[in-house]
């Protein structure tokens, strides 16, 4: 192709949370821009915030996803409580630990199933999946049915929870109500062990990029609700130097912002496959013994492994939460007492997803002046448009339709979480 120009066009992307499109410009046959374009409307959170007393913040950021509410409430309690200098206690701390175990295990089992594994079984959709594959769809919604039921326990309700407050927790689960879930996770810790067995068992494309991961990290575990951030490149920064070393950027073709380094000018990945290069050795260990089994171990840079980083996190949270679960004793408080005066305060969590950073600010009445929350889809989406066009140069003899499905198989191996939809594809094509 010699002086011409194509464009291939996906106008929603299907099986992703959230409203989403791709355009492909190309120029005599080589990729001249790839453009991931999320085209929802602002929600303006950051904005609705302002004014309104710190005590409800935990319940309006919850609104902002229903697959990851815990970690928008999570990331906004420790970055308003060290606003108000308060510390929690271990019991406190534990009982969060237990209620993001249950946010990542019905997350990772949603995606792992129902958006991602379609792609491998050649499955237009997960409901198709499930016809082909039943038992083992049958046991990821099962998989994912024991994290919602974690959640109602702790939160209060399984979407959009609200049990969580500044400085604890609204009312603590009594020892049945948690002991009751036991059973349940025991036959998950099995069940996701036989899944990751199941997903490393799918062919991979031959397709690797030299990421800089970037992940919370913790001395004594897997982060997960708070650590320190890290780069495989270099570098480590407290939630609150987050902005002196990354940064949001507008882009012409999305209502959402896209994160750099400021070191390099670079996008970085943040997500499972982040965790998992960073962590590995803090994996719990069935979760590493299971690695160990299927031969996967770090350095992993091939996105499309990402299903199987997830799967050892499934494995992973049910092994942690069965532990607390086994040991819990009702704590005599549920909730230290926060009262918010002016100060500033950050907070970051290891959301399903990837990276989640809030901060704010109080004024001198206790209400919140200012609000910045970066989600990790906002830092993947460089990643995003940068792997695609490494990879459509292998792609460019199919057909368009192929193009468009190899394409949005790449973008769904980062799940993103663009919001709470999901849609046909409709692809137009615009050739000159």
């Amino acid at each position: 192709m010699t002086d011409q120009k194509r464009t291939i066009r996906v106008e929603a992307l299907s099986r992703v949370e959230g409203e989403g499109g791709l355009t492909i410009h190309l120029r005599d046959g080589t990729v001249d821009a790839v453009e991931l374009r999320i085209y929802e409307p602002p929600r303006f959170f950051e904005a609705f915030l302002r004014g309104r007393a710190p005590e409800e913040v935990p319940d309006i950021v919850a609104r902002i996803c229903g697959i990851c509410p815990v970690a928008y409430q999570m990331s906004a309690v420790q970055a308003l409580e060290r606003a108000c200098g308060v510390e929690i206690t271990p019991e406190i701390r534990l009982l969060r630990k237990l209620l993001y175990c249950g946010e990542w295990i019905e997350s990772h089992s949603l995606h792992m199933h129902l958006l991602h594994a379609p792609d491998f079984l050649k499955c237009e959709s997960g409901l198709k999946a499930a016809e082909t594959h039943p038992d083992e769809i049958r046991r990821g919604l099962r998989l994912k049915k024991y994290g919602n039921e974690l959640l109602e326990v702790l939160g209060g309700r399984a979407i959009h929870p609200v049990n969580v407050a500044l400085g604890g927790f609204y009312r603590a689960p009594r020892s049945e109500e948690l002991a009751r879930l036991v059973p349940c996770f025991e036959w998950g810790l099995q069940a996701a062990i036989e899944t990751v067995r199941w997903v490393a068992g799918f062919s991979f494309p031959d397709f690797e990029t030299d990421y800089d991961f970037v992940a919370l990290t913790h001395p004594d575990e897997y982060a997960m609700n708070e650590g320190t951030i890290e780069s495989s490149r270099g570098g480590s920064w407290s939630a609150d130097t987050f902005e002196t070393a990354f940064e949001e950027r507008q882009v012409p073709h999305s209502t959402a912002l896209q994160c750099v380094r400021r070191s390099t000018n670079e996008s970085y990945l943040v997500g499972p496959l982040a965790r998992f290069n960073l962590s590995f050795d803090r994996l719990s260990e069935a979760a590493r013994r299971t690695a160990g089994e299927i031969g996967f171990a770090p350095p992993c840079r091939n996105p499309f492994r990402s299903i199987i980083a997830r799967g050892l996190e499934v494995v992973h949270a049910y092994e942690v939460a069965l532990t607390i679960l086994r040991s819990y004793r009702e704590p005599s408080g549920c909730r230290v007492e926060v009262r918010p005066g002016l100060g500033e305060g950050c907070g970051a969590t290891e959301a399903p997803r990837g990276l989640l950073y809030h901060r704010y600010r109080i004024d001198a009445a206790g209400l919140v002046a200012e609000a910045k929350i970066v989600p990790p889809t906002s830092q993947n989406q460089g990643g995003i448009e940068r792997d695609l066009t490494a990879w459509l140069p292998r792609v460019l003899h199919e057909p368009d339709d192929e193009i468009a499905h190899s394409c949005e198989r790449v973008i769904r191996s980062y799940d993103p979480c663009i919001s709470c939809a999901t849609h046909f594809l409709r692809v137009d094509w615009d050739r000159r």
